[in-house]
This record gives structure tokens, C-alpha cells and sequence, in this order.
């Protein structure tokens, strides 16, 4: 669901460059009129990370990831069938929003809301995803300008947008709001909202101005200024709603957001400046296809990151990968202005640095907050990537134009020369805050970061070294207790009936058509499973509780399943209750009835029609499917419940 949710718009916007001239004569548009659009686009992506945060505090997340879902359906829609600038530029900016509170609303859940052993393919999809389409675009872009068209690729990119609403509509689970009590941001969006939008309108002015030009400068350094507000504001609010001061007042954080930036900025200088001169001398396929390489070099960087998520290596592999972003201007340098072998050399080593500095410094960054923050991380770190990236690039662009007379193969060295310079100082800038902060690099404790209450390691103050004269401590000095110790399952229950109980009316009838089933009373588990995040489970108290923090969630499902087992001893039976943590919901009733040793496994699934009713009938076909246990599936009465009674249920989940 995260991949295809997130393939449409950044592969379109590296595809974009050589349909430029067929969509500006298709449209009557301007050079300077497609570049805006883009810049429009770019700053809605930026936006839509702080809108993310907010909506998720207040609104019930698969409510809004469904909507947020449509609009890029909808906004894919309108910009493939444009017949005019204002329909494209704003069928542009709706998927640019989209896509940014697709990703903050959706890559938690796919990062948390899973056991530990599923972090590394995480890791993988993330990095497959994001670079994979980006490494892809050239050579989309090149095929569907070498056919003279731009329409085909565009509806294709509004069928993927559908794609990805029928899999959020059928995969992803409810979870309630994160705090319904966190007070609407106003300030902070508007802040986001006309910072980003004026400083990418100033940059995007760069296509038909000087550097000098008020049209650039008043738009785009007071856009700048108002970003720098927005931290400035969000650093000092009492309830921020982005995690601004956690993050630049600890080190590794500060290490791992600047190198994303860093090398954000300076793949812009290895990627689209070359691609331009190479289209002096080749068409755009044979460009396209000598771009390969880097979607190469993004897969195996993205198998390698999966290996080394949970390990110490994982504080080296940003520096590797700025030191190979560095080697690979290089290389295209020296290959200007048309070296196949070299173009393609310097592609793949950009693959490669790609997929080891943005994705794993986020996870850097992530790792050194609770698992519960996660969401905002990702949200400042994509506002601040996307304002590095996207305006880095029509500077460079001008650069590459202007300097040398005019010369544009001797324009793009200067600016290639330029972006080495960032890769350089952003790997520079990662190892000084590391040795300024006496931050060491650790390997990851995953069990700790997943229950919620923790980081996965310790990240010492800011320059911490030069503030107090003395190595940070190590993490146990300060105060981060070790993981707890798993509770294992008790064994002196015998043959219980196990009950799956999710705190739904289904579920509880369920244990009532049980006890009138069974000749005699018998030793009774009550069982509910949950995760982070997803959640799975219908609390049966008004309570409220973090669905991203694990301990809260934990508790939660605790309580209902106390709750089903007042309704099994009322019942009858003799009963327990066991809270058990697993993905998907069937793996956790197999192996609690394993775990337990159940002499039947009682469930009352939610049946529906239709497509969706296979989806959501699938916990209980995979119970049967997966376990030796005999199982009593207790079916829904038609006279008391109905399925629009029972997705209101859902919803309220």
C-alpha cells in the first residue's frame, strides 16, 4: 500500500524534464508557467507533512488516509486529462499533498506496527519505494518523450493512485485519534503553508530571472524566513506540533536530519543538471537508459540497508553513502559533456548513495526518539528535505545556465563542483556533530523502540563534549533502564477454551453461544491481540490511550480483554485473560492456543459481502488454516447485526 501510494508522484516528478516541451505546447503553457507548476507541487508536498501530524491527532487514521487516498486518485485524474494550465497546476498540487500525508499517515504503521523481524523489510520497501520510483523516472519520462506523448504515462500514474485506495481500503485497520485533546495548530500551518509556497514560487521564477530579480528574491528568501519561523515557533510552543526541540537539541538526531539535507541537495547536481546536457547529444531514451544504473544501485543499497537496520553498522552507512554521492559528481564531472560508460558509472554509484543517506539518516534520526514520535519525525524531516531538494534545484539549474557565458557544459561542471562541495560537507558535518557530542554508534535495542516508552539507543546533548568538557555518559548512566524481560505464557492451564476476543459485540455473543454449546463448564482464556498504531481491537472503555505508543496500546487491549473475561465467567467458564501483541491478528490466536495448549479456539468473525467480506472474513479462515486446534466459528444472527451496523462499529474503531 506505501509503494503504491507513493510511486505516482515521485516518479512522475523525475520523469517530468523532457515531457516539459510536449505538455507546454499540448497545454499553451510557458516554460516559466511548467515550472511553477512543479514548484507548486513541491510546495504542497512540504505542507502536506505538517497537515499530516495535525489531522492525525484529531481524526480516526484510516478515515484520513482513505481521503487523503482519494485526493491523489483525483488529483492524478485531473492532471492526465488537463485541457488548460489552472486544471494541470492544480491537478499537480493535489498529488504533490497527497503523496507527503500518504507517507507521514502510512510509513508508521508500516515501520511500528509490526514485530521486530519485520524492520528490515521496512527498511527495504521504504527505500524501494521512495528511490526506486525516483531512479526509475528518467527512463519513463525518456520512453514516453521519445513517443511524443504525455497523456498514456499520466492516466497510468492515476491508475497506481487507484491501486493504492482499493489496498487501503482493504488492508489498512482503524486506530483512533493520537490526542484528541492536542490543540489545533493554526499558526504552525499557515506558517508552513506561505513559507513553503512563496520560497519554491520565488526559486521556480529562476526559469526567466536573474538571482537579483525581486520576482526571486522577496518571494523566496521571505518564504525562507517564515520556515525559519515555523521552527523558531514550533522549538518554543509548549505543545509543538512537530518535534522540533527534541530533535535539534540531541545529537544523533541533528546528525542524521543533516545529512539527509545535505545529501538531498546535492543528488540534484548529480542527477537532473547532467541528464540536460546528455539531451544535448542523445534523445531522451538513450538518456534514460544510461540513468538505469541508478535504479540498480537503489536496489541493492535498499537489500543492504535491510541487513544492517539493526545493527551497530547502521551509523556508518549515511557516511557511505555521502563518501559515494561525492565519487559519483565526480565521475559525471569527468564525463561531461557525453560518456556513455562514464554517465553510467556515475548513475549507479548515485543509486547506491541514494539508498544509503536519506532513508537510513531518517531511521537514524527516528531511532533516537520514542517509537510515538515517530510520525513527527517524519514530518519535519520530509518538510526540510523537500524545501533542500526542490529549492536546490532551480538554483543549481540557473547556475548550470549562467555561469562560464553562457556555456552550459562548463555551467553544469561549476555546479557539479557545487553539489560535491554539499555531499562533502554533509558527511563532514555528520562525523563533527558525532565527535562534538561524544555520540557513539550503537546497535539499535528494536524491543525497547517498539514498546514505545524508550529510543532504541542513547543519544547524548547537542555538543555535548564542548558544553561540558566530558564524554557523554553511556546510556545506562543515563538513565535508560534495560529492555523489560518477556513474561512468559503461564503452563498450569490445561486444555482451556480459548476465546478471540476483540472487544466487538460479535466477539461477545460469541462467548455466550459457546457456553450454551459446550455440555459443562470449562477453563476459559480470554485472548486479545494488538499492535501499535493498527491497534486491532475495539476498547471497551471510553479510556483513552496513544495508538502509536506501545505500552498504551498494550493496556488498552489488557482491559478488553479483562473485560471478555467477566463475560466468559458470566458465562460459566473459569476464565483468564492474556493481552498478546502479534501481526496479522490470526498469527497471535494460533500461537496463544499453542502457547497455552487450548483445547478449542472460539471465534466470531466479521462476516461481510462482497470483496470486502473476504478480506475481513480472512482472520478466521486463516486460524483454521494455520492451526491443529479445533475451532467453533460462532456466526453473526442477521436479525442483530447488520453490516452497516457493523461498519459503523468499524468506524468508531
Amino acid at each position: 500500500m506505501v509503494t503504491l501510494a507513493l510511486i505516482p508522484y515521485l516518479a512522475l516528478s523525475a520523469a517530468i524534464d523532457p515531457l516539459v516541451p510536449i505538455i507546454s505546447a499540448d497545454l499553451h503553457m510557458t516554460t516559466q508557467t511548467m515550472t511553477l507548476a512543479s514548484g507548486l507541487g513541491n510546495a504542497a508536498y512540504a505542507v502536506g507533512t505538517v497537515l499530516a501530524v495535525q489531522f492525525a491527532q484529531h481524526l480516526p487514521q484510516r478515515r484520513m488516509l482513505l481521503i487523503y487516498a482519494v485526493v491523489l486518485v483525483a488529483g492524478s485524474v485531473l492532471a492526465a486529462a488537463a485541457q488548460n494550465a489552472g486544471t494541470y497546476i492544480g491537478g499537480h498540487v493535489l498529488q504533490g499533498l497527497a503523496t507527503s500525508m500518504l507517507l507521514i499517515a502510512a510509513a508508521p504503521p508500516l515501520t511500528i506496527g509490526f514485530p521486530r523481524d519485520k524492520l528490515r523489510h521496512t527498511a527495504v520497501i521504504m527505500n524501494m519505494c521512495v528511490f526506486g520510483a525516483v531512479a526509475l523516472g528518467p527512463f519513463i519520462g525518456g520512453a514516453q518523450a521519445e513517443a511524443h506523448a504525455w497523456r498514456p504515462l499520466f492516466w497510468i500514474i492515476a491508475g497506481i493512485a487507484l491501486l493504492a485506495l482499493v489496498m487501503a481500503a482493504l488492508t489498512f485497520e482503524d486506530a483512533p485519534p493520537a490526542d484528541r485533546d492536542a490543540p489545533w495548530d493554526l499558526p504552525a500551518i499557515a506558517l508552513a503553508a506561505v513559507g513553503c509556497t512563496a520560497a519554491f514560487v520565488g526559486a521556480a521564477q529562476l526559469t526567466s530571472h536573474g538571482f537579483g530579480d525581486r520576482a526571486v528574491t522577496v518571494p523566496m528568501l521571505g518564504g525562507l524566513a517564515l520556515i525559519v519561523v515555523l521552527i523558531v515557533y514550533q522549538f518554543r510552543a509548549r505543545r509543538p506540533l512537530l518535534t522540533v526541540r527534541t530533535m535539534l537539541t540531541s545529537a544523533i538526531p541533528v546528525a542524521g536530519v543533516g545529512v539527509a539535507l545535505f545529501a538531498a541537495a546535492a543528488s540534484v547536481a548529480a542527477t537532473v543538471l547532467t541528464a540536460n546536457v546528455l539531451l544535448q547529444t542523445y534523445n531522451p531514451v538513450r538518456v534514460g537508459l544510461l540513468y538505469l544504473p541508478e535504479l540498480g544501485g537503489a536496489i541493492v543499497m535498499a537489500f543492504v540497508f535491510g541487513k544492517v537496520i539493526s545493527r551497530r553498522a547502521m551509523h556508518y552507512l549515511p557516511l557511505v553513502g555521502m563518501a559515494l554521492l561525492a565519487l559519483g559528481i565526480l565521475v559525471f564531472r569527468v564525463g561531461l559533456p557525453a560518456s556513455q560508460p562514464l554517465a553510467m558509472l556515475g548513475a549507479a554509484l548515485t543509486g547506491l548513495a541514494l539508498g544509503a543517506t536519506v532513508a537510513p539518516a531518517l531511521f537514524v534520526a527516528g531511532f533516537s526518539l520514542q517509537s510515538n514520535s515517530l510520525q513527527r519525525v517524519f514530518a519535519i524531516i520530509e518538510l526540510l528535505r523537500a524545501v533542500a531538494a526542490f529549492m536546490v534545484a532551480p538554483i543549481l539549474a540557473r547556475v548550470a545556465v549562467t555561469a562560464a557565458g553562457g556555456d552550459l557544459v562548463e555551467g553544469t561542471g561549476t555546479a557539479l563542483w557545487i553539489g560535491f562541495g554539499l555531499a562533502v560537507g554533509g558527511a563532514l558535518f555528520g562525523v563533527l556533530i558525532y565527535l562534538l557530542s561524544g555520540a557513539r554508534p550503537q546497535a539499535p535495542d528494536l524491543d525497547r523502540f517498539l514498546d514505545g516508552d524508550f529510543p532504541a539507543w542513547y543519544s547524548p546533548p547537542l555538543l555535548a563534549r564542548i558544553r561540558s568538557g566530558h564524554p557523554a555518559p553511556p546510556a545506562e548512566v543515563a538513565g535508560i533502564p534495560a529492555a523489560p524481560s518477556r513474561v512468559r505464557p503461564i503452563d498450569d492451564l490445561t486444555g482451556p477454551v480459548l476465546f478471540a476476543y476483540d472487544g466487538s459485540a460479535l466477539a461477545g455473543r460469541a462467548i455466550q453461544q459457546a457456553a450454551d454449546q459446550l455440555s459443562a463448564a470449562k477453563q476459559a482464556l480470554v485472548v486479545c491481540v494488538w499492535r501499535p498504531v493498527d491497534v486491532g481491537f475495539s476498547p471497551t472503555d471510553a479510556q483513552p490511550f496513544d495508538p502509536d505508543k506501545a505500552t498504551e496500546v498494550r493496556r488498552a487491549a489488557e482491559r478488553t480483554a479483562a473485560h471478555g473475561a467477566r463475560l466468559a465467567a458470566e458465562a460459566g467458564f473459569t476464565a483468564d485473560a492474556v493481552a498478546v501483541e502479534a501481526a496479522p491478528t490470526w498469527k497471535g490466536i494460533v500461537e496463544a492456543a499453542n502457547d497455552y495448549r487450548a483445547s478449542l479456539i472460539v471465534l466470531g468473525p466479521h462476516r461481510r459481502n462482497g470483496l470486502l467480506g473476504h478480506s475481513f472474513g480472512s482472520v478466521a479462515a486463516a486460524v483454521v488454516a494455520h492451526t491443529d486446534t479445533a475451532v467453533l466459528i460462532v456466526p453473526e444472527r442477521p436479525d442483530e447485526f447488520t453490516v452497516e451496523s457493523d461498519l459503523a462499529s468499524a468506524g468508531q474503531r
